[in-house]
């Protein structure tokens, strides 16, 4: 089984589902003879042409609305935007028309529709180039939501993002295009979206992540391991729907449970998950539920070393890990 970066596991599902399907189509800036702003869709333009590989203005509103009108005239569009810095001109159509079509129209029309955008802060790439927007988007009923962290995983879900009826907004976090790497089929497969996993088992408190936050968290269960605490590290790979089973069962193996996340931690994702914990595993708690997230300002600093400052890291963690386990 070959190994591949994470930016080739996602090229390979491009080329792998437009082989399978003419319907899919890509669209967006940069993606055809650059390949994208980060790869991502090098060689489709060679392999399939102007007629499914369409270099877009820089009008990202206009990105995703053309990718509904051709959504629900049978086409299966993939749009890709750069950074989802730019995904906010882009917030009506998406929250209004994509996620809405289905319920709108009763049924009638479904909008098979995939969003994918690099997110999160890294490389020095500072204001405009470091968002994180999972929780506006996951708060929207109609829209599915997806992180995937393993190179296995992002080539699995696109391809589930694909074959969906509905759309789909697929989040790549930059850090991992030439980081992670693992082992990846070359044979058709999917991963489903909706399940979270655990990445490692443990019996003194569990972690909750996704993205490139299950890269620190990871390092962080190894820190903390010759002290004696074994922490069990959940990725939430799907952000919407949430699967709640695996939440609930790893906080009652545990009792005890922290959120880890790279937005502002004020109205963050895991606020959603720390809810949850509240109010369905309460009797199972033997500490408060704990939330670790990036500070309240309004950006990811440009100087590396304040990029540093503002992200949560694996020393982070571990710090709190060590506070809850001390409940």
């Amino acid at each position: 089984m070959p190994e591949l970066r994470y930016l080739d596991a996602l090229n390979r599902a491009h080329h792998e589902e437009m082989a399978r399907d003419e319907r899919v189509v890509v669209l967006g800036e940069d993606v055809g003879a650059k390949g994208g702003v980060f790869g991502v869709t090098a060689g489709l333009l060679e392999r399939f042409g102007e007629e499914r590989v369409i270099d877009t203005p820089l009008a990202e509103s206009a990105i995703v609305g053309c990718a509904i009108g051709m959504a629900i005239n049978g086409l299966v569009p993939i749009a890709e935007i750069q950074f989802a810095d730019f995904l906010h001109p882009a917030f009506d159509q998406i929250v209004s028309e994509a996620a809405r079509m289905r319920y709108r129209s009763n049924g009638a029309f479904g909008c098979p529709l995939v969003i994918r955008v690099p997110y999160g802060g890294a490389h020095g790439t500072a204001l405009y180039h470091s968002q994180c927007v999972e929780a506006f988007y996951a708060h929207v009923p109609g829209l599915k939501v997806v992180a995937p962290y393993t190179p296995y995983d992002a080539k699995g879900m696109l391809k589930a993002a694909v074959r969906d009826p509905d759309p789909v907004l697929f989040l790549e976090h930059k850090r991992l295009y030439r980081i992670v790497r693992g082992e990846v089929p070359e044979e058709d497969y999917e991963v489903p979206i909706g399940p979270a996993v655990v990445r490692r088992p443990g019996k003194h408190l569990s972690v909750f992540t996704y993205g490139w936050m299950l890269h620190e968290t990871l390092r962080a269960a190894e820190m903390v391991q010759p002290e004696g605490i074994e922490v069990e590290v959940v990725e939430i790979r799907t952000l919407r729907p949430l699967d709640k089973l695996t939440i609930l069962r790893s906080v009652a193996k545990t009792n005890k449970a922290l959120v880890v996340y790279e937005d502002n931690r004020f109205c963050g994702y895991g606020a959603e998950i720390a809810a949850l914990i509240a109010e369905e595993a309460f009797e199972e708690l033997d500490g408060p539920v704990m939330r670790l997230g990036g500070p309240d300002v309004p950006a990811v600093p440009f100087a590396r070393s304040l990029e540093e400052a503002w992200m949560p890291d694996a020393d982070r963690i571990a710090q709190a890990i060590r506070r809850l386990a001390r409940y």
